[in-house]
């Protein structure tokens, strides 16, 4: 059986994936854009060496910074881990907040075009001259449905979506299955509830624990051997303290906007989820872990 453990960002997925996990002897995959990458640690709330210890996970610190990475491609790892794990387990879990990551586990994605390098080159140009919001601005044109559904403005997912859109002439989205989407029955979708304006200080108080934990001082050390307009650092928390680190905010600007940033694209997440009827939506706000873990397990 396949279970998804999704909510918005801060809801607390992870250590309900653990006790899950842990009671039911398997592992965890993690579905977010920005844990599968190196480096970037504390401001993708990555597991700890001591979670990680905990239960084994999968597509977590695999990618170098510098490496294009999407949706298609996780769709792909995963179902290679999926089939390894269900050999010794009667059960895999999926962790995370990505919503065409959990889009693609539901309703696969169909397979594209590979990248058009004159496309790319062209496209790159033109943000060159007019600005990547000029590009994002097209996307919406061409397929608005792709343009709703992306993490903010995203470099490397607008280019690959113009490029198929110019090779083939239909939009991006339409190579993902048109069908109402809806879980097969091997797979059970479990969502974390809160109140919206406990979620945003459930936000706040992680963005301040990061920057306890040293978010600016990992921030530098990644620019020390690392380009900073690389695509994988095009992420809330990393963006902003190189705002800071260059001089254009101040430290508490930097963090006010991480928090904004932050509880924006809990929103955008919000509002993603309420489209699939068929999570099972479990009250996080007044249930512990453990609470939550046994009704699943009843469900089970």
């Amino acid at each position: 059986m396949r279970i998804i453990l999704l909510g918005p960002t801060a809801a607390g997925k992870t250590e309900l994936a653990l006790q899950l996990a842990e009671e039911l002897n398997t592992s965890i995959i993690s579905a977010d854009s920005r844990q599968c990458y190196k480096h970037i640690n504390i401001g993708t709330a990555k597991p700890t060496q001591e979670e990680l210890d905990r239960v084994p996970h999968y597509n977590i610190s695999i990618l170098e910074l510098d490496e294009d990475d999407s949706a298609m491609n996780f769709q792909r790892r995963a179902a290679q881990w999926e089939e390894e794990i269900l050999k010794d387990s009667a059960h895999v879990i999926y962790a995370g907040g990505s919503t065409l990551h959990l889009k693609s586990l539901i309703q696969p994605f169909n397979e594209m075009p590979d990248a058009d390098e004159e496309n790319l080159s062209k496209l790159e140009a033109q943000i060159e001259e007019k600005g990547l919001e000029a590009l994002y601005k097209k996307l919406e044109e061409v397929d608005p449905e792709y343009a709703e559904g992306m993490d903010g403005m995203n470099r490397q997912r607008i280019l690959r979506a113009l490029d198929v859109w110019m090779q083939t002439g239909q939009p991006f989205s339409s190579f993902h299955q048109q069908e109402a989407i809806e879980p097969d029955e091997d797979t059970l979708v479990f969502g974390l509830k809160w109140e919206r304006q406990k979620l945003y200080e459930r936000i706040n108080q992680r963005v301040n624990r990061m920057m306890e934990a040293g978010l600016v001082d990992e921030v530098k050390e990644i620019l020390q051997d690392h380009p900073k307009d690389l695509q994988a650092l095009n992420t809330v928390g990393y963006k902003e303290i190189m705002k800071y680190l260059d001089g254009e905010w101040t430290l508490e600007k930097a963090v006010e906007k991480i928090k904004t940033h932050t509880r924006r694209y809990a929103k955008r997440q919000l509002t993603w989820f309420r489209r699939w009827e068929f999570i099972e939506w479990l009250p996080a706000e007044e249930m512990s872990a453990g609470e939550m873990k046994g009704k699943i397990l009843e469900k089970l």
